[in-house]
């Protein structure tokens, strides 16, 4: 899809060699996992916790100039949606194409119905999606 994918974790290399090791659903995983135990990366970020060490999930979607597209942030015990950030990522591909269009929440893929934002929809995006 044309995208680059990194993880980033405040874990050591060594951490994350073990983790990949001995969880399954990792096993797979074909993606670099970037070690942050400073978090020098996690505090630019904006998701580093200085009173635990550790870094909160973050995911975000940067485009290949270098502009955040997206950004979410949960806590520790709250996991991310592949879906979701699916669906997001789909999104900003087409709006990069179709600077002039909004996705609402429920757009999922090209051909889905997208808005013109203006003064005279305010109020009125139910009905514009019907």
């Amino acid at each position: 899809m044309g995208a680059e994918v990194i993880t980033v974790s405040a874990d050591t290399k060594f951490v994350h060699l073990a983790w990949q090791r001995e969880e399954k659903m990792l096993e797979n995983v074909r993606y670099p996992m970037g070690s942050d135990p400073t978090g020098n990366l996690s505090t630019l970020f904006g998701v580093y916790d200085e009173e635990t060490g550790l870094a909160l999930r973050g995911t975000f979607i940067i485009s290949p100039e270098g502009k955040l597209l997206n950004s979410e942030v949960n806590f520790y015990n709250l996991g991310r949606n592949i879906d979701e950030l699916m669906r997001k990522f789909k999104a900003n591909l087409h709006l990069a194409k179709n600077t002039n269009k909004v996705c609402p929440s429920k757009w999922k893929d090209e051909g889905d119905k997208t808005l013109t934002p203006s003064a005279k929809l305010v109020g009125k995006v139910y009905e514009a999606l019907k």
